[in-house]
């Protein structure tokens, strides 16, 4: 016998067992539990039929017996099957039903040896509702005591007795092997249910965490879309309208081309919430090609901005021309805000065999890269292109210029073929 069986503590088997039974369903048992009453039933059945067909003793011994194994039906469904149902949670409840049992079961086994058929009834509940070491000495009892009881009132001969002390110990190793071993099952089946209600633990928490990782990168791509395209499309409109204000008194056909251009980018990025609103493409990459998509946001930007375009012009994953349409968006805005007026801006789309290089250079008067930054572009930029796995490099010193460069691996099965 293991020694983790041999515990003092009143277990819980049959609650336990219910859950090991399914874990998700809390009925199993009451529902499971009839069979138990049938069995109780037919045990009992059984007894009586083999007591009242016995030779010995006498009828009148024999019906008494029967009469008083009678109380143990009343007993059952008054203290028995409520404690069974209950799981053993009250010690002295199940102490009481398990001691009562055996009191109201010792007198008729005392008259009629077959009395002690019953005993496959008794033993369930001991060790269902006993710990072990106290159920092995209720069988012990339950099979040893009516052996000497019946042999002292009837003295039977020696040869009878011997054979009714052998079933009785029979039966008690019968009852303990498999007492224990069933509660082998239910601890095991208890340890089952834990581990699957751990995992469906775990299920729900990864599921959780995936919603909540789902959501902030849902959040991530939808602030660096409003940052390429509505943000900076805004900024533009409030820079050209300061400069139509202080264009009005001595520029009108200035401030009217910076009109249209502000009509330009406020058409630009309603275009753009269009398609944010759709989930589809950047209204500059609709119907038309990465590189013309380029020349029409140099064609808005301020100052002079010219686009250099090598290598097999092909068409590459949406994906990839997404991130490379954004990181010209960012390196022009940032043009914008450090290099000065006037400052003019070179881009370059290279289509290389395996990557897709692309380079913002402007000649204005730059900044300092170490100086602490609360933008959220230039981080955006690097998270565009790590996304696709890709590399992000931006170079700039005050008064020497800014160039960013974003290479793009293209994947395999975009890869031009050799000649």
């Amino acid at each position: 016998m293991s020694a983790d069986l041999q515990v003092e503590e009143p277990p819980r088997r049959l609650t336990e067992f219910a859950a090991a039974a399914g874990a998700r369903d809390t009925h199993v048992w009451d529902r499971s539990f009839l069979p138990w009453d049938a069995y109780f039933a037919v045990v009992w059945l059984a007894t009586a039929v083999f007591v009242l067909g016995a030779d010995l003793p006498a009828l009148p011994y024999r019906i008494t017996a029967v009469a008083l194994m009678s109380l143990l039906i009343p007993w059952y469904l008054r203290a028995g099957r409520p404690a069974m149902l209950d799981g053993g949670t009250d010690e002295r409840q199940s102490l009481r039903y398990i001691v009562a049992s055996v009191v109201i079961f010792l007198p008729p086994a005392f008259l009629v040896g077959e009395t002690r058929l019953i005993t496959f009834a008794l033993a369930p509940p001991c060790f269902m509702l006993l710990p072990v070491r106290k159920a092995m000495i209720t069988m012990a009892v339950v099979n040893v005591v009516p052996v000497a009881g019946w042999a002292l009132i009837w003295r039977p001969e020696s040869q009878v007795v011997f054979f009714n002390s052998v079933f009785a110990v029979a039966t008690l190793a019968f009852s303990g092997f498999f007492g224990v071993w069933v509660i082998r099952i239910i601890e095991q089946s208890k340890e089952r249910a834990s581990l699957i209600g751990e995992l469906e633990a775990s299920r729900e928490e990864v599921a959780r965490l995936s919603a909540e990782r789902g959501a902030l990168t849902e959040r991530e791509r939808m602030s660096r879309e409003i940052h390429d395209t509505l943000a900076q499309g805004f900024t533009s409109v409030l820079m050209l309208v300061q400069a139509v204000q202080t264009e009005l008194d001595h520029d009108v056909p200035l401030a009217r081309r910076h009109l249209d251009l502000m009509e330009s980018t406020a058409r630009q990025n309603l275009a753009e919430a269009r398609a944010l609103v759709a989930g589809g493409a950047p209204a500059d990459l609709d119907g038309g090609s990465l590189p013309d998509a380029v020349r029409r946001l140099a064609d808005r930007h301020e100052a002079p901005a010219g686009l250099e375009v090598t290598g097999a012009v092909r068409e590459l994953p949406a994906g990839l021309e997404v991130v490379a349409l954004r990181s010209c968006q960012e390196a022009l805005s940032n043009a914008r805000k450090h290099a000065g007026p006037g400052a003019p801006v070179r881009l370059t789309l290279a289509y290389g065999e395996a990557s897709l290089t692309v380079s913002v250079r402007d000649e204005g008067d730059g900044f300092d890269l170490s100086a602490p930054r609360t933008g959220y572009g230039l981080a955006g930029l690097r998270a565009r292109a790590a996304e696709v796995g890709g590399t992000a490099e931006i170079r700039s010193t005050p008064g020497g210029g800014t160039s960013v460069t974003v290479q793009l691996p293209v994947p395999t099965a975009h890869l031009r073929s050799s000649p």
